[in-house]
């Protein structure tokens, strides 16, 4: 289903996005994808569908500090195969991380496995497996002082993804407040040779906020990626509980409106995690500030404490109730919103949507 629907979509010819302009070339890209593989077609075929039946409980009441108990729709298998040791042994050979490994994602032995597609997928994490933050959702190494960046990471990272002959990656990294670009340097210098390598990949960066330096900002907007995501995390009320201090609410809307600015060709993401304690009123505003913020598309997933150290999940969120976010993405004027519980701002259905749209874009321009 999935390569029939990519087939069909990339040889439909004459339907190029221009926002704000032409929204009937809009709606019919919608109708593509509504026509397309949907969020089920990209999770494990084994989950149950329907689970208006569950009578465990979901939330916390107020002073309670007990742990809920993980509801079925949250259940993974542990990640096993040929192919799942084969990415990991050849990540190691070559000195990289993932954001798979180090946050701990539920949904690592899915995509690196291939999942029923076939396709391996994975998120490099560049520079480094330490970050100079310390969020309190995030399971991620922290330090003052990382250590140094390899040098030859960026080469190194384009070799590898050019063997796993990949048509779309994400690139995200560690934050690296002691650097005094932040890294953006080095982020784009790896896009830079991912494209050198295989000038048709479509590269995605999931990239920190540099502290909202524009100078930073514009050596990302401008190195050759396609897709510029940067998240939001969280609703505005609990970004000083959740997030690092140095990471702010309105921080997050200025770099991805800034990035917009810059390269207005860009597609710009971000991520929302639920289950935090927000308000459906809250959830709702933070998405209507992304998108007076440019940004295009959202994803929306449920928070998974990831170790006792952090912070515990103050509800889980019912597959029903990820559906009414997704449907009011799209009353928002997202042009693609992926939500449900082991949604991550990396995932696989929002993949294959950005992909046939930069496609399509590409071919008309041609």
């Amino acid at each position: 289903m999935f390569r029939n629907s990519l087939k069909s979509y990339l040889t439909t010819r004459g339907h190029e996005f221009q926002r704000c302009k032409h929204t009937s070339k809009l709606d019919q890209i919608r109708e593509k994808l509504r026509e397309g593989p949907g969020l089920v077609d990209f999770t494990s075929e084994d989950r149950p569908k329907n689970w208006e039946d569950y009578e465990g409980k979901l939330k916390r009441e107020r002073g309670q500090s007990e742990r809920l108990r993980l509801p079925p729709w949250l259940k993974t298998t542990i990640p096993t195969g040929s192919k799942f040791s084969e990415l990991k042994a050849q990540l190691r050979s070559l000195n990289l991380s993932t954001v798979c490994e180090e946050a701990r994602c539920p949904n690592i032995g899915e995509c690196w496995s291939g999942g029923k597609n076939g396709t391996s997928t994975a998120t490099i994490m560049l520079m480094g497996d330490t970050c100079t933050r310390g969020c309190m959702f995030c399971s991620v190494k922290t330090s003052r002082a990382p250590p140094p960046l390899d040098p030859n990471e960026p080469g190194n990272t384009a070799r590898a993804i050019n063997q796993w002959g990949l048509g779309y990656i994400v690139l995200t990294s560690v934050d690296r407040d002691d650097l005094p670009d932040g890294g953006s340097g080095h982020f784009a210098e790896t896009v830079r040779e991912i494209k050198l390598q295989n000038s048709e990949i479509l590269v995605e960066c999931l990239v920190p906020d540099f502290r909202g330096n524009r100078d930073c900002i514009n050596t990302i907007a401008n190195c050759g990626l396609d897709v510029f995501a940067h998240n939001i995390e969280t609703v505005e009320r609990l970004t000083p509980f959740v997030r690092d201090k140095r990471a702010g609410y309105r921080q997050t809307l200025r770099v991805l409106s800034t990035a917009k600015e810059i390269n207005p060709d860009l597609i710009t993401k971000s991520s929302i995690m639920l289950g935090l304690g927000e308000t459906d009123q809250e959830v709702e505003q933070t998405m209507k500030d992304l998108r007076s913020s440019g940004v295009d598309c959202v994803t929306l997933g449920q928070y998974m404490q990831p170790t006792k150290r952090h912070l515990k999940v103050h509800e889980y969120v019912t597959p029903a109730k990820f559906k009414e976010w997704e449907e009011l993405g799209q009353q928002l004027g997202f042009l693609y919103t992926a939500s449900g519980p082991l949604v991550r701002s990396s995932y696989r259905a929002g993949e294959f949507f950005i992909s046939s749209l930069l496609r399509d874009r590409k071919a008309n321009s041609a």
